[in-house]
């Protein structure tokens, strides 16, 4: 296979937080990559840098309201973000006097109503390997995402949100293997297509045993016909654990960057402004799963120690407000 570097890029999605401006949140996740899976902190990365639709007295974020506190302090917090990313992924946080900038439009919902779509300005350094977009207007999560897939110029993707840490070590060039692998093998008579990965959080463990899958005659046998452990082409002694995940998540996954576009977004009507994909996609997709259409989706859990073994730590990022220490050490052993 070719370098990572050239397979894959990391996609973070930022927002307003209590937290801002204080980089705290963003920083534990990538000392998160550097402890879990070095290959995150060095690839090709996109941030994209939502905002809030309206102030108001309380935080609602995930409805789009910020506070006059957040909104204050938001310009601030997208500097220093910055300033942090092209520091750890160019070693240069002077860098972004060099960035280039562009151009490009979110659409969504009906073509025939012009406000139907948010400008976003776009600055990326010149070869590509640190890019930040911005949009006017605020998007949500999945118009986000859409907007990072859409520049991304490699065959993967790692969708990241900006408060899920790695806790477990995340074995990175045997998963894209699999994934390569399995596109190779898109033709045989017993294929197990491979389209995205996602990782066990607190309520994901032991998935393949759990009610959503046992209580499900044609999701049981899928997952008994499916689950296995695949070879890595490249470390003979490494065997990567999956099973069939039915639904589509938000939270940190890898995913291929031609899937997820034809699939996630076929067209501009398939989210709208403020939607989140696992709400609109997750749900649509999980029922075709139901129906016996799995293999359309290709969805997969990594399963280490038969789905014991913790990966991913949820950080709160529209409440936590910051503390000492950091957060990766505070949420390393499932506390």
């Amino acid at each position: 296979m070719e370098s990572i570097s050239s397979l894959l890029t990391v996609a973070i999605t930022t927002s307003p937080t209590p937290s801002s401006p204080s980089t705290e949140l963003i920083s534990s996740v990538i000392e998160s990559f550097r402890l879990h899976c070095p290959e995150l902190a060095a690839t090709r990365v996109i941030v994209v840098f939502d905002t809030f639709d309206r102030i108001a007295a309380q935080n609602r974020l995930k409805s789009g309201s910020a506070s006059p506190e957040v909104a204050q302090h938001y310009s601030a917090y997208k500097e220093n973000v910055k300033s942090l990313v092209l520091r750890e992924y160019v070693n240069d946080s002077e860098h972004g006097h060099d960035l280039q900038q562009a151009t490009a439009t979110a659409e969504f919902g009906s073509p025939h109503d012009e406000n139907n779509s948010v400008e976003l300005s776009i600055t990326h350094t010149p070869d590509r390997h640190v890019t930040f977009i911005e949009p006017v207007a605020r998007l949500g999560f999945g118009l986000a995402v859409r907007s990072a897939l859409r520049v991304v110029e490699t065959p993967y993707v790692w969708v990241q949100q900006h408060d899920w840490a790695l806790v477990a070590d995340i074995p990175l060039q045997p998963l894209l293997e699999v994934m390569h692998s399995s596109s190779a093998e898109a033709n045989t008579d017993t294929p197990k297509p491979i389209k995205y990965i996602s990782f066990p959080s607190i309520r994901m463990l032991r998935y393949a045993i759990s009610d959503c899958v046992n209580s499900y005659p044609a999701l049981r046998t899928l997952t008994a016909t499916l689950k296995d452990d695949f070879p890595s082409s490249s470390q003979p002694d490494v065997k990567v654990p999956l099973t069939p995940l039915f639904f589509w998540f938000d939270k940190p996954h890898l995913a291929s960057t031609e899937h997820y576009l034809s699939r996630v977004f076929p067209t501009r009507l398939a989210m709208r402004r403020g939607e989140f994909i696992e709400d609109k996609i997750g749900q649509r997709a999980r029922g075709q799963m139901k129906d016996g259409e799995w293999g359309k989706w290709a969805t997969w859990l990594y399963y280490p120690d038969e789905g014991r073994e913790l990966c991913l730590r949820h950080l709160m990022g529209r409440t936590w407000r910051g503390g000492e220490g950091g957060l990766v050490g505070k949420y390393q052993k499932g506390t």
